[in-house]
């Protein structure tokens, strides 16, 4: 599926798989509010696959697009009925197959109740990581052929990060995928990582080519892992 954004003071490229990096404030998340229609673009216009995004419903968008958001949100009721909120017509087996993925089955199964363990309100009674790896699985099991993943694993260890990566990177292989990442060894393999300063896109490339450009992106990835650290992190 191809997205295109036209002549708007934030995008001006063509995006089908980009990681988005910047300070905070660079206006990442608001080009994903923007894909969203929480609000529409004052000038240009954004399209998925040639249509222009505002002649479509809300509803028929936003099927469109499968959201991991850094703090997700469920409802007070069992995890089975906020997984299958994703997708109604979803099988036990579907289900249980998208947790798998999301590593977050094995840790539903040692709950009390299980699939019936009620989260609590907004999903007060699970962790953060928990909360994160179930968000995740919504999303395997939405199917949605455009997905947003804000600073989606950023509430789970290390290790738990690596087995949803390994998740996340099936899931990216056939959608078009947006991502924030704030562990920039999450998105070194993107096909395009974008670099955002105050609202505009001031460096584009992949990771190798924007590290040896010595800009913007350079100082953002030493910044993170120690200028002497940069090369073993590689």
């Amino acid at each position: 599926m191809a997205l295109e954004i036209h002549d708007t003071s934030m995008l001006h490229e063509i995006i089908n798989g980009s990681a988005l990096v910047g300070r905070t404030g660079s206006g990442k998340t608001t080009i994903l509010r923007l894909l969203l229609r929480l609000y529409d673009v004052t000038s240009g216009h954004i399209e998925i696959d040639g249509q222009d995004i505002r002649d479509t419903t809300l509803s028929s968008l936003r099927e469109t697009i499968g959201v991991v958001p850094q703090d997700p949100v469920l409802f007070n009721a069992s995890i089975l009925e906020n997984l299958r909120y994703a997708r109604r017509s979803a099988t036990d087996e579907e289900i249980q197959e998208a947790c798998r993925a999301a590593a977050i089955y094995e840790k539903i199964l040692n709950f009390v109740d299980g699939y019936s363990t009620t989260v609590g309100e907004n999903g007060v009674k699970l962790s953060g990581g928990e909360l994160q790896r179930i968000a995740i699985a919504r999303v395997l099991l939405k199917k949605s052929p455009i997905i947003l993943l804000d600073e989606a694993t950023s509430a789970v260890d290390s290790e738990t990060e690596s087995e949803i990566q390994v998740a996340l990177d099936r899931l990216r292989a056939r959608r078009t995928t947006f991502v924030i990442a704030h562990r920039f060894l999450t998105i070194v393999g993107a096909d395009r990582i974008l670099v955002l300063h105050e609202g505009q896109i001031v460096e584009s490339g992949r990771h190798q080519e924007l590290v040896n450009q010595g800009g913007r992106y350079q100082t953002l990835w030493e910044h993170q892992f120690g200028g002497d650290q940069v090369n073993k992190a590689l």
